[in-house]
C-alpha cells in the first residue's frame, strides 16, 4: 500500500497550527507503522527533519501552493500525476483541500469553517476559492475528519454532504507542556516578567483573536483591581492592525502589557507554564489548542464562551463572552481576586488534559483512513 500524503505545512522553523498538526499525527504513523510506504508530496524543498523513518518517500511538486490559482494548479494538476505515477492508493489532506481531478480515496481534515462565519477577515481570493470548492471537496471526500464536536455539527449545519462520513478526533499538546516546579516558575517570571504575575496571551495576533477587547478589558480590570499582575503577549503580528497600535499607544496601564513578539517553540511551555492564567478569547476557533497546552501545564485559563473553547476549558478554567468588554474583565477580576475559585480550577488541569492526547488522534484518523474503500 501506498499512502499519500499532503506535506505543504511541513515547514522548518514556521511550523503553526496545520503544520503542528501534521506533524504530530504523520511521525506516530510513520514510526507506528514501518510495513506501510508514504508518499509525502511537499510544494517547496523540504527539511530532513520531515522524512520521519525510512518507509517515507519525500517528493517535491511544484507550483508553491500559497495561492488560490497556485491551489488549483498544485492539487488539479501536480498531484493527479504524481499519484498515478507513485502508485498511491488513497490519500490524506490535512489542509481542507484535495484532489477533485484525481479520484482517490481520500482522508480529508477540515479544521474549522472560520471563513464561513467571518467573511471579512479572509483575503477576497482564498474567500472565493473556499466558497466555490470547499462544498465540492467535502461532496468528494470519502472521509471528513475535524477537531471538536463543535466544529463537526458546525460542518454538518453548513454542508449536507458531509453528512454520514464527518467524525472529530481531538488534538492533542506536545508533551512539553508540562507543570514547572516553584523555582524555575520564579526564574521565569523574573525574566520576562520583572518577577511579577502574569497574564498571558499566545498566539498570533489577528482580527479574529480578538485582542482589541482583551487590552480593553484588562485596562478596565486594571483600573477596577488595582493589581500589579503584568498581561505578556507572546506571538507573531499575522494582521496590521492600526487601531491595536493607537489603543496600545494610548493605554494607561501600557507599562502592565509586554509585546514578547514570536517566541522559539522551545520557550512556550516555559512562558506559559509560569503564567498566572492563559487569556484566549477569541471569537472562533475550531479547536483552541493553546487552552489545552495550558491545561496540561497545570495553568488556569479564560477562554471564549462560543464555539468550540468551552469543550477544551472544561473545569480547568472560566469562560466569557468574547464580545463584551465588561464580561472579560469581570472574569478576570474573579481569577484574581477568588483564590478558592482560583485553585479548584488549577487542581482540575491535570484531569482536563487527560482527554486529549495526540496518539489517540492518530489511531482514530489512521482507522478511518484504513476504513477507505479503495
Amino acid at each position: 500500500m501506498s499512502i499519500a500524503i499532503n506535506a505543504r505545512f511541513l515547514l522548518a522553523n514556521k511550523l503553526e497550527g496545520i503544520g503542528w498538526y501534521s506533524y504530530e499525527i504523520l511521525k506516530r504513523w510513520v514510526e507506528q507503522h514501518p510495513e506501510e510506504e508514504f508518499v509525502f508530496f511537499f510544494d517547496r524543498p523540504y527539511a530532513p527533519q520531515f522524512v520521519f523513518g525510512p518507509n517515507v518517500r519525500p517528493v517535491v511538486l511544484g507550483p508553491p501552493a500559497r495561492h488560490p490559482i497556485l491551489f488549483y494548479l498544485w492539487f488539479e494538476w501536480s498531484l493527479p500525476a504524481a499519484f498515478k505515477k507513485y502508485g498511491c492508493d488513497r490519500f490524506f489532506s490535512p489542509d481542507g483541500f484535495l484532489s477533485l481531478r484525481a479520484k482517490i480515496p481520500t482522508l480529508l481534515v477540515i479544521h474549522d469553517i472560520a471563513w464561513r462565519h467571518f467573511p471579512d477577515l479572509v483575503p477576497w481570493a482564498h474567500r472565493k476559492h473556499y466558497e466555490y470548492f470547499m462544498p465540492k471537496f467535502i461532496a468528494a471526500a470519502q472521509k471528513i475528519a475535524t477537531v471538536s464536536d463543535y466544529s463537526k455539527q458546525d460542518i454538518l449545519a453548513q454542508f449536507p454532504a458531509a453528512q454520514g462520513k464527518t467524525f472529530y478526533s481531538y488534538n492533542g499538546c506536545h508533551q512539553s507542556y508540562q507543570p514547572l516546579e516553584d523555582l524555575e516558575q520564579k526564574a521565569v517570571r523574573q525574566q520576562y516578567a520583572d518577577g511579577q504575575d502574569y497574564f498571558l496571551y499566545l498566539g498570533s495576533i489577528h482580527p479574529r483573536k480578538n485582542m482589541l477587547r482583551l487590552l480593553q478589558a484588562f485596562e478596565d480590570f486594571k483600573a477596577k483591581s488595582n493589581s500589579p499582575i503584568l498581561l505578556l503577549v507572546a506571538g507573531r503580528l499575522a494582521w496590521q492592525n492600526d487601531e491595536l497600535k493607537s489603543y496600545l499607544d494610548q493605554m494607561q496601564y501600557r507599562s502592565s502589557v509586554r509585546l514578547l513578539g514570536y517566541l522559539p517553540q522551545e520557550e512556550l511551555p516555559k512562558v506559559l507554564g509560569a503564567a498566572y492564567a492563559l487569556l484566549y478569547l477569541s471569537l472562533f476557533e475550531g479547536f483552541g489548542l493553546p487552552l489545552l497546552e495550558a491545561a496540561a501545564a497545570g495553568v488556569p485559563s479564560l477562554g471564549a464562551n462560543s464555539s468550540s473553547m468551552p469543550e477544551v476549558v472544561g473545569a480547568a478554567g472560566l469562560l466569557a463572552d468574547p464580545y463584551s468588554v465588561a464580561d472579560i474583565s469581570d472574569q478576570m477580576q474573579r481569577l484574581v481576586q477568588d483564590k478558592a475559585l482560583y485553585d479548584s480550577l488549577k487542581a482540575a488541569t491535570a484531569q482536563q488534559a487527560s482527554h486529549f492526547s495526540w496518539q489517540q488522534a492518530a489511531e482514530e484518523l489512521w482507522t478511518e483512513l484504513m476504513a477507505l474503500k479503495v
